[in-house]
């Protein structure tokens, strides 16, 4: 599914206007078996209790209790599994995203991280829980047929899980 969402657009509608992004950077986490996964052996909490649910739903976490944090969970009911969405292209918006992000806040950097792209698209734990696929929701992800092609993936291990051992090199990081 990591792989799917590269290309796709990230669109947010909220109360002072949307921002869409194309997708260019996500990493996997494989559940319960992933010792980078929030539901590692079982571990299930009210924090990670969205990604036990259904698939196409958002899983919106605090990092550090400060930067939001947008996954989507991929597999469905029971499989905690889900994509951390990392980075993209702002493809409209740009004036909404710079005003949230900064002004001295360089082109390249505005949306380049996971916490990052929560500000720039104003995403809160308040969206944990929102149905990615409904097609009127003020948080989804569209499909306009963009190709990414194969060549055009990169992979490489995930970043700032060195706490997971071995897992932390596991190529579960896709760019584009």
């Amino acid at each position: 599914m990591a792989r799917e969402l590269l290309g796709k657009l990230l669109v947010r509608e909220h109360s002072d206007g949307v921002v869409v992004l194309r997708l260019t950077e996500v990493e996997a986490y494989l559940g319960i078996d992933d010792p980078a996964c929030h539901t590692f052996r079982g571990r299930r909490t009210p924090r990670t209790e969205t990604m036990w649910g259904e698939a196409g739903y958002a899983y919106v976490y605090l990092v550090y209790g400060l930067h939001s944090c947008l996954n989507v969970v991929t597999v469905g009911a029971g499989r905690p599994e889900a994509v951390l969405i990392r980075a993209g292209v702002v493809e409209s918006g740009a004036d909404l995203v710079r005003a949230r992000r900064g002004p001295r806040v360089g082109e390249s950097a505005l949306t380049d991280g996971p916490g990052k792209l929560c500000q720039a698209l104003a995403i809160t734990r308040d969206d944990d829980g929102v149905d990615l696929c409904a097609p009127d929701a003020a948080l989804r992800i569209c499909d306009d047929g963009l190709e990414v092609r194969g060549n055009q993936v990169q992979r490489s291990p995930r970043v700032g899980v060195d706490y997971a051992g071995e897992a932390a090199m596991w190529p579960l990081r896709l760019r584009i």
